[in-house]
């Protein structure tokens, strides 16, 4: 089986970022892109998705942290197309779903090749931390366009911020496992009826 890796690096007026990405990997992570909260979720996808994930982000956070959380969502992105490569053998589709306390918000997700996100996650615009709540939805829209992936997000309860931006980051990285999962069963094949993805 061929390394499920990437490293992509991305530099701009506005940002600089280098992203490293191990699809099959154990969880471990290095995070820092000056945005504490928002390193608090990556590590989240990075550990429940069993995913080595490294970023390095620097940028205009003196503005405020959109330019940072979304174009670590375009390189994010980019390096899941470069890992996950062909996409022969992989399950393609994945749900997943992790409570916080009484938070609960679940993610679906095919690996498709038709970028779309569908964001059904009510949150009140505020802050967590030096986080604004409206970032998560950013990242996810471009980590969705640059993927070319569809992602759908339901909020079933929870009130506290915090607490469902991290069960949505929870369960975004145990869907992503899922669909990039390899299916011995279907070995050297694209799952579409297409024969193309």
């Amino acid at each position: 089986m061929a390394d499920r890796i990437a490293e992509i690096s991305r530099e701009t007026k506005e940002t600089k970022i280098r992203l490293a990405l191990n699809l099959d990997g154990t969880g471990d992570y290095t995070i820092s892109t000056g945005v504490g909260f928002f390193d608090h979720m990556l590590t989240h996808i990075g550990r429940h998705g069993l995913l080595d994930l490294t970023v390095e982000a620097t940028g205009d956070l003196e503005v405020d942290a959109h330019h940072v959380v979304e174009d670590v969502g375009i390189v994010f992105g980019q390096a899941l197309t470069a890992a996950v490569g062909d996409k022969r053998g992989i399950v393609r589709y994945g749900t997943g779903m992790a409570p916080m306390d009484s938070s609960l918000v679940m993610v679906v997700l095919d690996i498709s090749g038709r970028p779309a996100l569908v964001w059904d996650v009510d949150l009140p615009i505020g802050k967590v931390g030096e986080f604004d709540t409206e970032l998560a939805r950013e990242f996810f829209q471009a980590v969705a366009n640059s993927a070319a992936i569809t992602v759908h997000f339901h909020l079933f309860s929870g009130g506290n911020a915090h607490h469902v931006l991290e069960s949505a980051f929870k369960s975004f990285g145990r869907a992503l496992d899922a669909a990039t999962a390899l299916d011995p069963r279907i070995a050297g094949q694209v799952p579409s009826t297409k024969g193309a993805l």
